[in-house]
């Protein structure tokens, strides 16, 4: 919007910003009220933007899976219900129903309710996004793990909500999914900065925003790196085949020797061997059992019929994991370039902060690929196999149900995504969210989407009236 302003406001509309940090409120939202430094202000009106867009894609998602789950996985839903609905119905009704409560505050309250009201409002949503993510990896564990019921009738019923809940590995995938979604978030907001800094657009904003996003991935990168390896200690304990599949690791040694570690290969099911395997001595044992002679189970003590996909997961777990091992090495790298000053300079290292954008988004979607291509042949670990849970119908008609939902989601995610990189790529507004009145006037136009401005609810100047 400033970029439409003639120069002679943008000294005073500046000045003024200072003058009004009172009146305007909190933003970023604690250094917002901590520091009063305008820049957080146009951060968080920039990011505020990009996560209501997110906050739609995910209510869109989030119905077309519960239909999902009655159109092709009725039998699943008939037996295991009594748990998975719950669970999903207390997400809705206490996570997402605050985030919805309060997002509205959030996004256009910033003139409407005081500044310690709207950093309430704020801080409401991200607790409840926290909540929701809590609800649904419960319901997910228990799949993983579960715990706390029993089978009356054929169908699940629960007997310990508790243990459903804290099953044994509730804790290490909150965790572990958790940091992962701080991680790809500070890996976007760095890239983001990093583009616009290649591009010669080194604002006080953009500067700002790429400083807390490498502090964010120095600090939780080596923390993500010791969860992972506690949550593979939690699978080694209770999903011995999954993490068979993951390593490759077809025989033990024999006379119960070290497991040497699987950096390459190609796991061949049929065969039942792991091809052009490229192995480092101990190391398996030394990261699996955290001993030299340690033993982890291999594929071929389970049955055929209960061994999961290891062509896959071998290498979306190797995925997942280089590219964790990146993001250390870009929070190691930036931290070196902020000792010499040149955080904002070095161009190879903005080029591969871009680069590294959706790193943390495709962690994830492997992180998933592992974790749900490994529980199976079932869809609750030990209890129910994936053939009994889909729905009874012919191959076609899944196969049309599962298409058209393929399509809602591209179409869904697709608009959202390039909507998101467009605002991306505009930036923040260096000048701190402020709409300048235009000769005098600053009614709303007559079309508010032709006109929309920057910021969702900009912040207006001292003395504006509606």
């Amino acid at each position: 919007m400033f970029a439409q302003t003639p120069t002679r406001h943008r000294s005073s509309l500046q000045n003024e910003t200072v003058r009004s940090r009172g009146y305007c409120g909190p933003d970023r939202m604690v250094t917002w009220l901590w520091r009063r430094d305008p820049v957080y202000r146009a951060l968080y009106h920039f990011w505020s933007k990009i996560f209501a867009v997110n906050f739609a894609m995910g209510v869109v998602s989030g119905l077309v899976m519960a239909y999902e789950f009655g159109t092709n996985w009725s039998y699943f839903s008939a037996f295991a219900g009594g748990i998975t609905g719950p669970l999903l119905t207390y997400e809705v009704l206490t996570a997402f129903f605050l985030e919805a409560g309060f997002l509205g505050v959030m996004l256009f309250g910033w003139n409407k309710v005081g500044p310690g009201l709207h950093f309430f409002a704020s801080c409401m949503v991200a607790f409840g996004t926290l909540l929701s993510t809590t609800w649904i990896l419960a319901s997910n564990s228990w799949m993983q793990t579960p715990q706390g019921f029993e089978v009356i009738n054929g169908r699940v019923v629960p007997v310990d909500w508790l243990k459903v809940i804290f099953n044994p590995s509730f804790p290490y995938r909150l965790a572990h999914m958790t940091i992962a979604a701080y991680l790809a978030t500070a890996l976007m907001v760095s890239a983001s900065a990093a583009w616009h800094l290649l591009r010669g657009r080194s604002s006080p904003a953009i500067r700002k925003m790429m400083s807390m996003a490498m502090w964010m991935i120095l600090i939780v990168a080596p923390i993500q790196l010791i969860v992972g390896d506690q949550h593979g200690l939690n699978t080694l304990k209770y999903q011995p085949a999954k993490l068979a599949a993951i390593e490759g690791h077809w025989e033990s040694p024999p006379g119960g020797g070290s497991v040497p570690l699987l950096l390459f290969g190609l796991p061949d099911m049929a065969l039942e061997k792991t091809r052009f395997a490229l192995e480092v001595p101990y190391l398996g044992s030394l990261v699996l059992t955290h001993s030299l002679d340690g033993q982890i189970p291999a594929l071929k003590q389970f049955p055929p019929e209960n061994r999961p996909n290891s062509t896959i997961i071998f290498w979306t777990f190797r995925i997942m994991v280089g590219l964790g091992l990146l993001m250390l090495l870009l929070g190691l790298w930036s931290l070196l370039l902020r000792r010499r000053r040149a955080l904002f300079q070095s161009k190879a290292f903005l080029l591969f902060a871009t680069l590294m954008g959706p790193t943390g988004l495709i962690a994830i979607l492997a992180g998933w690929l592992t974790t749900e291509i490994g529980r199976q042949p079932w869809v609750v670990y030990g209890v129910m196999r994936t053939a009994d849970a889909v729905s009874h119908h012919s191959a076609a008609v899944l196969t049309t149900t599962l298409v058209l939902f393929v399509v809602v989601y591209f179409a869904a995610f697709g608009t959202g995504i390039s909507y998101i990189l467009k605002l991306i790529a505009s930036g923040p507004d260096v000048y701190g969210g402020i709409i300048p009145p235009q000769g005098g006037q600053t009614s709303r136009p007559a079309r508010p989407l032709s006109a929309a401005p920057d910021a969702i609810d900009p912040v207006l100047p001292v003395g504006h009236k509606e």
